[in-house]
């Protein structure tokens, strides 16, 4: 007969439920710090040529031969002599590709002249449906193919912000989270909150539990007429970052809220995910009807919303689920070309790295199979790329 330790419960419920916090958080730490060692901080990798290559567009043998002429800088090799290169390695041979390569301006494929701040929010109503997977992903791409980019985290779960490396009850329980700009006593400017990450390119403005507070805040706002209202907030908080980067992209709480709203109405952009199930897809199809009343209602009293594109991402894809390919098809006959063609897979290279708070880009490639990590890379990539498409024809360009 198997025996098993009960731990003893305190007086009360709320006692037990505190006491099974405080020891869950104290286990994460422990976890956390094992993770990340020696620097308690994360860090990110170096990259090998081919995915030099891959990221830039720059063949492998011009890459080697760039070296050779002196033009690119030198970069560390390890035991086989093969070059490693860092994100912002990565950057300056890009910067070099711009001023000497022929058709120099599409190594740098960020804002130019004329061209307004991408916004995009990634939304569904529904928890499970990949968004704080796809959201951390898509920043992580487009910070290593060139583009400077916010992620803000406006979920008060804090998920995008402890796959930062962040503890979020700890580290911003007094403070320091995008809330802190948003709030209407007081609020900082966004600059203030905003965090420079391990990842070249690639800022945070955290999130962290007193996000909750800003739906009730906003009820007692809409009553006392308090400015600006959440319709603007966001918008107004990014007015003073907008010339620091190319793409925000904002990991929304899974429910249509004022915190949901406020994102929103301050995007250029959406991408809903949603899981290619009966269940997923009905309750999509009530967010959207939701979201779309909402809206309008807001859009009489505040003017039209200047969404340059709306994009639905089937996530958690299994190909050789038949139910699951039949309705991804059902999606792709109602929704037509708003669907991404590439789906984001189901993968166990994404919920293992997942485990140490890590992204299929910051996993060495030797962590896992080979196979397993280039079907999903393929994926993920794909989704990026296809995503980029979309921003580039906001800005008036040709999809690549």
């Amino acid at each position: 007969m198997n025996q098993t330790t009960e731990l003893p419960l305190p007086g009360s419920i709320a006692e037990t439920i505190s006491s099974n916090a405080a020891r869950l958080s104290d286990a994460l730490n422990d976890h956390m710090r094992n993770s990340f060692q020696p620097d308690s901080r994360k860090s990110l990798r170096k990259f090998h040529p081919a995915e030099v290559s891959e990221l830039t567009g720059i063949s492998m043998s011009n890459l080697r031969t760039r070296h050779q002429e002196g033009d690119f800088p030198e970069v560390e090799t390890d035991a086989r002599g093969r070059r490693l290169y860092s994100a912002a390695e990565i950057d300056t041979i890009r910067e070099v590709m711009a001023r000497t390569g022929r058709n120099g301006d599409a190594y740098l494929p960020g804002r130019r002249d004329g061209d307004g701040l991408q916004i995009i929010s990634i939304v569904n109503f529904k928890g499970g449906s990949s968004k704080t997977t796809t959201a951390i992903h898509l920043a992580q791409r487009y910070a290593l193919r060139g583009y400077r980019v916010l992620a803000i985290d406006m979920d008060p779960q804090a998920s995008l912000t402890t796959m930062f490396g962040y503890r979020p009850e700890i580290e911003f329980a007094a403070g320091g989270t995008v809330y802190d700009a948003l709030r209407y006593e007081d609020p900082v400017p966004l600059s203030q909150v905003i965090r420079k990450t391990y990842f070249h390119k690639l800022d945070l403005a955290p999130a962290g539990l007193m996000l909750s507070e800003y739906e009730t805040e906003t009820a007692y706002a809409l009553q006392h007429r308090l400015d600006p209202p959440f319709t603007q907030r966001l918008a107004i908080a990014l007015d003073e970052v907008e010339a620091e980067y190319d793409l925000v992209i904002i990991d929304c709480p899974p429910q249509l809220g004022f915190t949901t709203m406020t994102a929103l109405l301050a995007s250029t952009g959406l991408l809903i995910t949603v899981v290619p199930s009966m269940l997923d897809v009905a309750s999509m199809a009530q967010f959207l009807e939701m979201a779309g009343e909402t809206v309008r209602t807001l859009e009489e009293a505040t003017g039209p919303t200047d969404w340059k594109f709306l994009k639905f991402l089937v996530a958690r894809y299994e190909p050789t689920d038949v139910p699951q390919s039949q309705m991804a098809g059902f999606l792709r006959s109602i929704l037509l070309d708003q669907v991404l063609t590439t789906p984001m897979l189901k993968s166990t290279a994404i919920s293992d790295a997942g485990m140490t708070q890590q992204t299929i880009y910051e996993l060495d490639p030797g962590q896992v199979v080979r196979k397993t990590l280039d079907r999903i890379l393929e994926s993920v990539n794909g989704v990026a790329d296809e995503f980029e498409q979309a921003i580039q024809q906001a800005w008036g360009r040709k999809a690549g």
